[in-house]
This record gives C-alpha cells, structure tokens and sequence, in this order.
C-alpha cells in the first residue's frame, strides 16, 4: 500500500501536506487543531521580534467568485504579519512540540535588514524546539513599504547576505520562502542556496488589485473608502504556482540536487498536490484552502493523493517527485517534434491564421485545446 510519510531534509513528516503560513497557523490553539485533525506540519503565521509595530486592518479580505455562484476562485488580503508577542510565540512553540513531538513545527521569521535582529530571531526560535526555520522574503504587502518581505526577496544579494547571517546561526533546516512577484524567480532561490539553506518554499501571494465596486467606484477590499494592492491566492492561482515551482526545480536538479522544495499556490485537493510533486516540490503547503474549507480538508486530501499513487502504483512521494520534469521543453522543440508527423486534431482544426473566422471563433479555438 502506498505510504504518504516522507523524510524531508533529515526531518519524518507522516504526510506531505502543511499549513503554510497565514491565518490557518496564527496561534498555538490553531496550530494544535491542524495537527488532531492530520496535517503533517505546520508553519507559524510569521513572527517578528517587535510585534507592536504591527497593525492589521478590516476589512483585509476581498474574493472573487464564480458567476452566480458561492464558489471562490480568487482571494485578496491585506493582512499583515503575526501582531502577538515575541515571547508568547516561544511560550506557544514549546507547547505545540510537547504535546505533538511527532509533527513538524516550523517557525516563519521577518525581521528587518538588521544582522544582529536575524541573529536574535533565529536563536531564541530554535532554542524552543522548533523543527526549521522559513525565512519570509515574500510577503507582498504592507512590510515592504519597510524594506521587508519581497522587498528582500527581490534582490537576489539581499537574499544572500541575510540567508549566510541565518545559516551561521542555524541548527535546524532553513527554508526561505519565494516570492513570485518578480520576473526570474530562480535568481534570488539560487542566491538563498549558494548561501547555505536547505530548501526552498514557494510561491507566496501575487501583488494584485481585487476589482472596483462599481456602485461605490472604491476598490476592493475597501477600508474607510481606500484600498490598497494585496496579495492574491486561491484556485485561480495555481497555474502560475505551477510554473514557478517548475524553474525553481529545474534550476535546484542542476545545481542543487541535495536540496529540497516546498510547493504552494492553489492547492486544495490531493491531485492539486500530485500536480507539485510530479513538478519536484517534496512537500506541499495550504493557507487559503483550509481558510475556505476548514483543517478537516486534510482527510480528503490524503485519500486523493493515496488514490493517485495507488492508480500508478507509486509506493513513496519520492516515486513521482519530479517525474513531469522531462516534458518541459522549449517552443522550437515542440516544432521539431511535430515536423513530420500526422498531428492528432480535428480536421478542422485552424492550421494557419489565414484559417481563422468571425463566426466560429468559440468553435474554432475549442478544436485546438487539448483539454
């Protein structure tokens, strides 16, 4: 029967899924529940050394939904990092790992471009227990108008000198966290792994606009009439999360194969999950998933994965991860490999742009989709 436990950088996780970090995993109580109900690990909703610097706003949410329909495809938020003390999360680090030493706890971490405030933040989280650290060079909004979040996880030599800072200090595994709202993002993953982590997370949310409420004309989410751009999430991106994770892995096979990679972006079922793994990712996290649908997803997710391995007999996560890997190629290639043979579509499928018509362009772009 196939197994869902896997070893990720030395440490035993009974299954690949985790909370990622955001409101699902905002204090102990909740980390607690994730972990009755099955969730392999966690990771804290970011912590800071000075949380009073911290002040969320509400609303902080907007979503898009399908036409006439409750199903959200698309979330906003505006929210902000952890704004609970610094010493409460020790208390509450302790806590989690004495009463679930068989889970994975992993502490998210920010602090400003500061040696001596990362050096703090990573000894005093370590010495509670935790299992690793992730480093939040993501986060889209709001700290970044502090230089902090993706405003370091931009620059590819920031990444660098912070992640040598934390690895010199480090006894546990440190993942730093992706931010996708950059153009190459193998760049700033490569700078975090030539500076000694041991894996990488990624994506976190889009920088993105939710809509304008067009009886008001305020945009959304709206805070006393003003709104400001936020972080997009759920279903509708997956499909950019994919392709990220795809050049993160490829780029850690060439130069990195020891090192490890944790998928997110959309992900809120078992095939979901597959789909990351096949593309090189070891674990998967959730934030908005469960915020949609609760911590029991987890069971659903699980027997969905067990279904997938169990239908191409795979018998570990390590069977698959990355198995999707060989069919990226380039355009030209797809040309070559085309050239020569007889293409499977209908026949009358549009072959070239001269054969494109006004009145059947539904019908027309329908015959060239391949799913």
């Amino acid at each position: 029967m196939p197994t869902l436990a896997t070893t990720v950088n030395g440490l035993k996780f009974p299954n690949p899924f985790i909370i990622a970090s955001g409101p699902p995993s905002a204090n102990g109580k909740v980390i607690s529940k994730a972990f009755d109900e099955g969730w392999g690990a966690a990771v804290c909703k970011t912590v800071s050394l000075d949380a009073s610097k911290i002040v969320n706003v509400t609303p902080r949410y907007a979503r898009l939904r399908a036409n006439q329909s409750r199903e959200v495809y698309g979330w906003e938020n505006i929210e902000l990092i952890s704004d609970r003390s610094f010493d409460l999360w020790l208390d509450e680090f302790k806590a989690v790992k004495d009463k679930h030493a068989d889970r994975i706890l992993i502490a998210s971490i920010m602090e400003e471009y500061t040696k001596d405030a990362w050096l703090e933040i990573v000894e005093r989280c370590q010495d509670t227990g935790i299992d690793a650290l992730e480093l939040n060079f993501s986060c889209p909004h709001g700290l970044p108008e502090r230089k902090m979040g993706s405003a370091m996880g931009q620059d590819p030599e920031i990444v660098d000198e912070i992640c040598r800072w934390v690895n010199r200090a480090a006894k546990v595994p440190v993942w730093a966290k992706m931010t996708p709202n950059i153009t190459h993002i193998a760049e700033p993953g490569r700078a975090a792994l030539d500076a000694g982590c041991e894996g990488l997370s990624g994506i976190n949310t889009i920088l993105c606009v939710m809509g304008i409420n067009l009886d008001t004309l305020r945009p959304e989410p709206t805070v006393k009439g003003y709104s400001v751009p936020g972080g997009y999430s759920s279903t509708a991106i997956r499909p950019i999360a994919l392709r990220m994770v795809m050049e993160l892995a490829q780029m850690m096979r060439q130069e990195f194969p020891d090192r490890t990679l944790s998928g997110i972006g959309g992900i809120e079922s078992g095939t979901d999950a597959a789909q990351f793994i096949l593309f090189g990712a070891d674990t998967v996290q959730v934030c908005t998933g469960v915020m949609k649908h609760g911590y029991p997803i987890i069971q659903r997710m699980c027997d969905e994965l067990y279904s997938f391995m169990a239908k191409h007999n795979f018998e570990t996560i390590d069977d698959f991860k990355g198995h999707s890997l060989r069919f990226v190629t380039t355009h030209a290639d797809l040309v070559r490999r085309q050239t020569g043979t007889q293409t499977p579509t209908d026949s009358k499928a549009v072959t070239q742009d001269t054969d494109w018509k006004g009145d059947e362009v539904v019908e027309q772009s329908d015959r060239l989709a391949s799913n």
